[in-house]
């Protein structure tokens, strides 16, 4: 497959909407409980290729407070390349892991909430077979988003962590079926004013990339949805035995995909550059450079580190080897099998962009939809 890029203006999908029947829950029409504390509280589930993760907070200035979280590995995408299609092992694990979703939502009498699938359920043949399996099953109706959407709120996640010099923005977002790549040019937004500029990017909605954004508007000067992530990018390359062979080989697939993009050839100044990586990928390769047993997220995001620390982090992986990553504390167990490809992808992205810093950002889409939610609803603070 070929990366997805715009052809203009592209209209928001609408998720399908079916009676409500027993105890169905969706995003689009939600209930608000009266709460003691009068705060309502928020919800955001991604159905990924690989994970299943959900958050549900309530606002607090201009941040939230996370109540609650889930996430489990259910690998959706197991299969997905060979078959163009679910397997129905994979499709069990992911109703069981929604099942235990559906009772925190209702445990907690979330009012207001949005669930998406992304690029497994954007690709399989019986995406929308599955997701009605899912609503009967479960009682949760999920959109699956189409890629500029998936984009878009994984930039928004990292408004907090634009810095206000910062007037060429990269947001790369390594996902388990695809990649998400997108620049924003801030240099006509105020200093002040430019994290908000971000909760306001569109991406396919109602913008097109490189158009003249109106006054104190970002603009978005090229996006890219690279149609492989850590489980996809890994499946391409099982045959290819040598480790190191297959990490090669996997970075240099990848950085192929990126000619399309403008900034690829026409990369920005380094002076008010600045690159925020959002993953499990990227996160997980700052907690090796921190050296940290036991994950800890308020070390990890917001951490800056330079290419040449990313580097020493990746070259550790290879000296480890297969067996070494399998038992090595700082991966972690559910992250071992995919690291490589991830740390492929990152490599290539650090190998080819103007900075010698990347930001890390321990959040993605689960907080884009959170913050995008609760931005609409007036509910946060101005940052």
């Amino acid at each position: 497959m070929t990366p997805e890029r715009p052809a203009g203006a592209a209209a928001q999908p609408t998720p399908s909407r079916s009676p409500r029947r027993g105890r169905s829950v969706s995003g689009a029409e939600p209930k608000r409980p009266n709460r003691p504390d009068g705060s309502p509280l928020y919800a955001a589930l991604d159905l990924g290729t690989n994970s299943c993760r959900m958050l549900i907070a309530r606002p607090q200035g201009p941040q939230f407070e996370v109540v609650d979280s889930f996430s489990r590995a259910v690998e959706l995408g197991t299969g997905l390349e060979a078959t163009g299609r679910l397997g129905y092992g994979p499709m069990a694990r992911t109703v069981q892991a929604l099942r235990i979703c559906r009772r925190k939502l209702d445990d907690h009498q979330v009012g207001r909430m949005r669930l998406v699938a992304t690029e497994a359920c954007r690709r399989a043949r019986n995406s929308n077979e599955f997701i009605r399996k899912i609503q009967r099953e479960t009682g949760l109706r999920l959109e699956i988003i189409p890629a500029a959407e998936e984009a878009r709120l994984a930039v928004i996640s990292c408004a907090p962590l634009v810095a206000p010099e910062t007037e060429q923005l990269l947001v790369i977002d390594i996902g388990g079926g695809s990649t998400e790549l997108v620049w924003i040019d801030l240099d006509g937004v105020a200093p002040e004013a430019r994290r908000a500029a971000i909760l306001a990017v569109k991406l396919g909605l109602n913008a097109t990339p490189g158009a003249t954004p109106g006054p104190g508007q970002a603009r978005v000067v090229d996006w890219i949805s690279v149609p492989l992530g850590v489980a996809t990018l890994r499946e391409q390359f099982t045959d290819v035995e040598d480790d190191a062979a297959r990490f090669a080989l996997m970075s240099w697939h990848f950085e192929e995909q990126l000619h399309g993009f403008s900034p690829y050839q026409n990369p920005a100044r380094r002076k008010g550059f600045q690159i925020i990586g959002t993953s499990g990928t990227v996160t997980t390769v700052a907690a090796s450079f921190l050296g940290l047993r036991r994950y800890d997220r308020n070390k990890v995001d917001g951490l800056s580190m330079t290419s040449a620390q990313i580097d020493t982090v990746i070259r550790e992986y290879l000296a480890l080897g297969p067996e070494g990553r399998r038992t090595d504390p700082r991966i972690g167990r559910e992250r071992h099998g995919l690291i490589m490809s991830g740390a492929a992808i990152l490599q290539a992205l650090m190998r080819v962009w103007p900075t010698d810093v990347m930001s890390v950002a321990d959040r993605g889409l689960r907080e884009g939809l959170l913050y995008a939610l609760m931005s609409r609803d007036g509910v946060l603070e101005r940052l």
